[in-house]
């Protein structure tokens, strides 16, 4: 077990950085077509070919997700993540074409340094290309690929990752922490997510008591530096589309145990869950119960994981990362 939603078979992560403008891209490429579902908690969403996976449309399969930094400019990458897997004979049989399925959502980091002045079109499509090429099962965590502009209110943010298993099957979560708000208790070095906690895998500094005075005030960016955390749980459970919709559903509360606040109006908070296996759970109603449960708390751990991985970026003063603070 490495840790990392790679730990479910079936899947590979890629990252591709662009250092000059500060931001970058993730792709997470299956294997073989995936089942998927996503549910969208906040309110200024970003998204690509997200309507397919509702449980009513046609197709069910997906070829990869595509996650990016740039705003709307960064829905290109999944235009990227699909060049790739065409040159591999992948995607949805139409007669004799093939269209890789390739959803997508992005994160705000345009205003959190680098330079945005590109030509004509944005470097997005080129990034998902090569975030797909580099496709792993071991990949870095904190300030790469899509995390690598990621900020929170008081820290850099960053990819994280965890997994656990559950009833025999393995459940790992990929998450870009580019909150709104804090990930850590008033201003550290406790993370929201310290209850879930394994190994020591965010510093082990566990959960402050009492309180500190003022550690459930708002703390928050604001418009202007913006948002969004991107996360992704899979699973080698074989589901059905509605069966990842509902863990979609529960893993979103990994985010309200690890951020606060999470899914407010000017995030683009979402879950993708993605189901890679063959064997369903012995009990299709409380088999998919735990491990939505499980689901929940890698999600938290995966975005303490990301910020407490993260580094700094040269010239940005108000997001120190977490290690340059408190230490290893």
């Amino acid at each position: 077990m490495r840790n990392l939603i790679t730990d479910v078979p079936g899947l590979r992560v890629g990252h591709a950085p662009d250092v000059r403008r500060a931001s970058g891209t993730t792709a997470i490429v299956f294997d073989a077509p995936a089942v998927a579902a996503v549910d969208v908690r906040g309110g200024a969403p970003g998204t690509r070919e997200t309507d397919l996976l509702d449980p009513g449309t046609l197709v069910e399969h997906i070829d990869a997700l595509a996650l990016s930094g740039g705003s709307a400019f960064g829905l290109d990458a999944a235009s990227g993540v699909q060049a790739w897997l065409r040159e591999q004979g992948r995607g949805f049989a139409v007669g004799t074409a093939r269209v890789p399925i390739v959803p997508g959502a992005i994160l705000f980091d345009l205003n959190d340094g680098g330079d945005r002045h590109w030509d004509r079109y944005p470097p997005y499509r080129e990034l998902g290309y090569a975030a797909a090429a580099a496709a792993t099962a071991d990949f870095a965590l904190g300030s790469v690929g899509a995390g690598l502009g990621a900020t929170t209110v008081n820290l850099k943010g960053g990819i994280g990752s965890a997994s656990a298993t559950c009833d025999g099957f393995t459940v790992g979560a990929l998450a870009v922490a580019n909150a709104v708000g804090s990930v850590v208790v008033a201003d550290g070095p406790w993370f929201w997510a310290a209850l879930f906690e394994q190994d020591k895998e965010f510093g082990g500094r566990g959960f402050p008591s009492p309180l500190p005075l003022g550690a459930l005030e708002l703390r928050t960016k604001g418009v202007v530096r913006a948002n969004t955390t991107l996360v992704v749980v899979a699973t080698d459970a074989a589901l059905s589309k509605s069966q990842a919709k509902r863990l979609a559903i529960m893993a979103q509360d990994g985010l309200a145990h690890a951020i606060y606040p999470a899914h407010t109006p000017i995030d683009g908070d979402l879950v993708f869950a993605a189901s890679v296996g063959r064997s369903p759970p012995a009990d299709p109603v409380h088999g998919l119960m735990r491990i939505g449960a499980t689901a929940m708390q890698v999600v938290a751990r995966a975005i303490a994981r990301g910020v407490f991985a993260a580094t700094a970026v040269p010239g940005d003063d108000l997001h120190l990362a977490w290690c340059d603070r408190f230490g290893g």
